[in-house]
């Protein structure tokens, strides 16, 4: 059972290189057990998974499983002193995670959980997780309509306050129905690894809708798992494929303790999650040396193939089925990376984090003067008024020019008064001939 929510990336696959073994003394005395309760017999995984045999060893004393989900209910006596603290960022639930939230995935969380980490009833009866000793965190997160609050952001809210309240693994028994995840996620998935935390993906169900592995499943250095039925063949209906799936383990005929504190049957890559899950859990208590990456390196190193795989890893199955007794007591090479690949790296060559550095000039620098001040503007008068610059070279040509009209003018007129008075002086006066003639 999961939700589809909104929300990428391609895998970078890199190779293994020394190893570390349990020591001896951590070996315990068996789980006790009612042979004749019918819930345990019921948990085949337990002994087809080696769970039962890595009890020997280690049953997840000192580790945290954070589980990002609709919450732990309080109820249960499966989880009584198995949660370790918890926290609310749907904005609708309880502030220590431990109230369900969803009308529909309510019993969610606490199915995920019972696999993970379940004490039982007592006297050796009802179920058990996978890592009986080790202790729970309960986030709870709200799908779809049950939360205003945007998905993204509290998944982003969640993983960081998983990693700040010490858990050493993280669950998230969701997936969405993209490749692509929000950029809030680079940072808080980031945060996981640098402070050396395992996170457990589920890869999805086909069966939901989801046809091919969506994020965060699809995040570099997560181990997203895939799920198979009791036979070990790839789930035609509780599981998903794609290329980052890393492991395999069982995700059909499940069961799961309920909110109220009854049992019921389920199937999904939900259930197949918190198994592996839990054997991190065993793997790091029984070898608290090594860091989250060889963590992840044993579990995929020492997993079994899967009779239907036809590579490795196999786009159904990853690396295979997941062996705890392997993973916990086999002798494996140790790596100095992550071996499902380094979001960091992704972030650098997909999300441009990076920028590429500026180029070294080749050449000094040429000097160029100082321009020289630039002048004061005039003050603004009064459009009426003469100005300097109208003055000089609108008002003075002007003047000049009409001075210069009026002076040859004036020369014309006198010139020509001098000819005409020059001209009458030659001639003989008509007034006085007239007047000597007879009247």
């Amino acid at each position: 059972m999961k939700r589809v929510v909104a929300a990428v990336a391609s895998v970078i696959l890199m190779a293994v290189m020394t190893g570390a073994t349990a020591s001896p003394a951590a070996t315990q005395g068996p789980v006790p057990e009612d042979p004749t309760d019918s819930v345990r017999a019921s948990e085949y995984w337990l002994d087809q998974y080696g769970v039962r045999e890595a009890w020997k060893t280690t049953r997840g004393a000192g580790q945290k499983i954070a589980i990002i989900d609709t919450g732990i209910a309080r109820g249960p006596a499966e989880f009584t002193g198995a949660v370790a603290g918890g926290t609310d960022v749907s904005g609708v639930g309880a502030s220590d995670g431990r109230t369900p939230v969803g009308a529909v995935d309510a019993n969610h969380g606490s199915w995920v959980a019972s696999l993970a980490a379940a004490r039982g009833t007592g006297n050796g009866r009802g179920m058990i997780g996978v890592a009986p000793e080790a202790e729970l965190l309960s986030i709870s997160v709200g799908f779809g309509a049950s939360s205003t609050k945007p998905f993204s952001e509290q998944i982003a809210e969640a993983m960081t306050w998983a990693v700040d309240n010490g858990a050493t693994v993280i669950n998230l028994s969701l997936t969405t129905n993209t490749l692509d995840w929000d950029t809030s996620w680079d940072t808080a998935f980031e945060y996981a690894f640098d402070h050396d935390v395992v996170v457990v993906v589920a890869a999805g169900n086909r069966g939901s809708g989801t046809d091919r592995v969506g994020a965060p499943a699809t995040i570099p250095g997560v181990l997203a798992v895939g799920g198979v039925d009791p036979n070990g063949t790839a789930s035609s209906s509780a599981s998903t494929q794609g290329i980052t799936i890393g492991l395999s383990a069982p995700s059909e005929r499940l069961i799961g303790v309920s909110s109220d504190g009854t049992l019921v049957g389920w199937n999904g890559t939900s259930g197949a999650a918190p198994i592996v899950a839990g054997i991190a859990a065993l793997v790091r208590s029984a070898h608290p040396d090594l860091d989250a990456n060889n963590v992840l390196n044993r579990l995929i190193q020492t997993a079994k193939r899967a009779a239907g795989a036809t590579s490795v890893p196999d786009k159904l199955y990853g690396y295979g089925l997941v062996d705890a007794a392997g993973a916990v007591s086999a002798r494996v090479d140790t790596v100095s990376e992550n071996p499902l690949g380094s979001l960091k790296e992704w972030i650098r060559l997909y999300r441009r984090a990076d920028a590429e550095p500026a180029p070294e000039p080749t050449a000094s620098p040429v000097e160029i003067p100082a321009l020289p001040p630039v002048e004061s503007a005039p003050e603004a008068g009064s459009p009426l008024l003469p100005s300097r610059d109208s003055v000089l070279y609108g008002s003075l040509p002007l003047g000049g020019a009409t001075l210069a009209a009026i002076m040859i003018a004036l020369g014309v007129s006198a010139a020509a008064r001098r000819i005409r008075q020059a001209r009458t002086s030659r001639e003989p006066s008509r007034t006085t001939n007239e007047e000597s003639l007879p009247s």
